[in-house]
C-alpha cells in the first residue's frame, strides 16, 4: 500500500522460464511440468484457458489449490487427504522454499512447479502464457489457434497493457483503496477503459484482429468477475456487466465459447473473495447471488464476423477431472 492509500501489486515474481531449448536451465518436457492454479484466480484462469485452447493438458498435468488460503499460500484443501496427488504437498509454499527455502515475496498463482524436483520455476503470470504460446509450440493440439500472432503483436500488448492497468489490476486498486482519493483515481480510470473498451466492442467481434488472441484472453477473467465479485465487493459500482451491452455480449460470447466458460467455476470464485478478503468483508459472508443462467443466453455477436479459432478447430472437452460445475448444478463424472 502506497502512503497514499493506492494499492500497488507486488510483481517480483520468478522469472526463469522454461523454454524450447532450456536455457534458463529448464527445457520444455512433455510430462516434467505441473501448472499449479486456483479456480478462484483471475490471473491463474488466464493460463488455464490457454492451456485449453492450445491442448496441452497431456502434456502439462494441472493441480487445483481451493479457493482458500491464509498467509501461508494457497492450499489443497479440495484434494484427498489435503494434498496435491502429484507433488504430495499441501501447501504450494512448499514448492516456493523448495526453490529458494529463504522465498521472501507472495506465493502466487498461476505457478509452474518441476516435479521431479518439486521446484517451482516460475509465477511470472504474463509470462506463463505468452511461453506456452511460443515455447511449447511443438506440443500444441493440431488446430490449436495462433494466440499471439506475430501481424498483431504490437497492437495485442498495447491493449494487453491498458486492460491490466485499468482493469485487471483497476479492481483490485478500487477494492484495496487505503484512501477515497486512491479509490476515486483507479474507479474513474476502470470506467474511463470499460468505457472505451465498450465502444471498441461495439464495432469489433475481438479486442485485436478477427479472432480470439492473448488479449481476450487477459480481459476475460475479470469480466467473468465482476458482477459476481468486483462490483459490490470491490465497489466497482457505477454499472453491472450486464448493462454495458457490448461488454456483456462480448463476455457471454467467449464465456460460450470452448476453453473459457467451462474453465469458470462461479461459486469457488465467491467463496475465495468473500471469505478471504476479511478486512473489506468481516463477516465472510458469501452472497448467493447473481444468477449465472444469463451466461448462456445467445449473445449475437456473429454479426460482427470473426472466426473465435481462425483457421484452427475448438478444443475437445475437458478431462473429467478438471470438469467445472455446470451452471445451476454439480460437475458430471
Amino acid at each position: 500500500m502506497a502512503g497514499d492509500g493506492e494499492f500497488t501489486r507486488d510483481q517480483n515474481y520468478l522469472t526463469t522460464r522454461i523454454t524450447a531449448d532450456g536455457r534458463d536451465g529448464w527445457p520444455v518436457e512433455p510430462g516434467r511440468y505441473r501448472l499449479v492454479i486456483a479456480r478462484a484466480c483471475p490471473w491463474a484462469n488466464r493460463a488455464v484457458i490457454v492451456r485449453r485452447l492450445l491442448g496441452l493438458e497431456d502434456v502439462l498435468s494441472m493441480g487445483i489449490a481451493g479457493p482458500l488460503h491464509d498467509e501461508r499460500s494457497w492450499s489443497f484443501h479440495l484434494d484427498p487427504g489435503g494434498k496435491d496427488p502429484v507433488l504430495g504437498i499441501t501447501r504450494l509454499q512448499e514448492a516456493f522454499f523448495a526453490r529458494d527455502p529463504g522465498y521472501p515475496r507472495g506465493i502466487t498463482v498461476p505457478a509452474l512447479v518441476d516435479i521431479p524436483s518439486g521446484q517451482v520455476v516460475t509465477n511470472d503470470f504474463a509470462r506463463i502464457t505468452l511461453d506456452l504460446e511460443s515455447e511449447w509450440a511443438a506440443h500444441h493440439r493440431a488446430g490449436a489457434p495462433d494466440l499471439y500472432p506475430e501481424k498483431w503483436r504490437a497492437e495485442i500488448d498495447e491493449v494487453a497493457e491498458q486492460v491490466f492497468r485499468d482493469v485487471n489490476n483497476g479492481v483490485y486498486k478500487c477494492g484495496f483503496a487505503g484512501s477515497q482519493e486512491a479509490y476515486d483515481k483507479a474507479y474513474r480510470r476502470l470506467w474511463e477503459r470499460l468505457d472505451l473498451l465498450e465502444e471498441r466492442l461495439g464495432r469489433q467481434r475481438y479486442l485485436v484482429g478477427d479472432t480470439i488472441t492473448e488479449a481476450d484472453v487477459r480481459l476475460f477473467p475479470t469480466l467473468v468477475r465482476f458482477d459476481a465479485v468486483y462490483h459490490g465487493h470491490f465497489k466497482c459500482n457505477r454499472q453491472k456487466l450486464t448493462e454495458l451491452p457490448a461488454l456483456w455480449a462480448y463476455a457471454r460470447d467467449l464465456f460460450q465459447t470452448p476453453g473459457f466458460g467451462d474453465t469458470i467455476d462461479f461459486e469457488q470464485i465467491k467463496a475465495h473473495y468473500y471469505g478471504v478478503h476479511r478486512t473489506i468483508n468481516p463477516t465472510g459472508i458469501v452472497p448467493a447471488g447473481p444468477d449465472t443462467a444469463d451466461w448462456l443466453t445467445p449473445h449475437g455477436r456473429e454479426a460482427l464476423g470473426g472466426r473465435p479459432f481462425g483457421d484452427g478447430t475448438p478444443p475437445g472437452p475437458p478431462p473429467a477431472a478438471e470438469r467445472v460445475p455446470p451452471l445451476g448444478g454439480t460437475a458430471a463424472a
